[in-house]
């Protein structure tokens, strides 16, 4: 979290552009990973906090197999790849039930994106 302020409080005084900044090597990817999530949340709690930065497309709250209980830490895509760019700068940090989250930007492969593309693509 500090390493993330400290970098754009870097590129602030520095005037760099969106384009030199830290945040455009993720420019292809939507998604974010976020961490350190309260264990009773929803995925629609993920969705309410998370939709004030953007509109969220996907949302993959990693759960244990057994038991179904969320591991505190999951994936969003977000419709705008810019709005992963407030939400990190925004929400990492941020205390939700007593719990700092981590959310930073990732490249995630969505098996079900993959799934879709591959039914699009099939030939009868």
């Amino acid at each position: 979290q500090r390493k993330i302020a400290k970098l754009n409080e870097l590129e602030l005084e520095q005037g760099i552009t969106d384009k030199g900044s830290w945040h455009n090597d993720y420019k292809d990817s939507a998604y974010i990973f976020i961490g350190s999530l309260p264990f009773n949340l929803t995925e629609g709690d993920v969705l309410t906090i998370f939709s004030q930065y953007g509109n969220p497309v996907h949302v993959n709250l990693i759960r244990d197999k057994d038991s179904g209980k969320s591991k505190g830490f999951g994936f969003l895509k977000y419709e705008d790849q810019r709005s992963t760019v407030l939400a990190v700068d925004n929400l990492d940090g941020a205390s939700v039930l007593g719990r700092t989250l981590r959310v930073d930007h990732t490249y995630y492969k969505n098996r079900q994106d993959d799934e879709e593309l591959e039914e699009s693509m099939a030939f009868d």
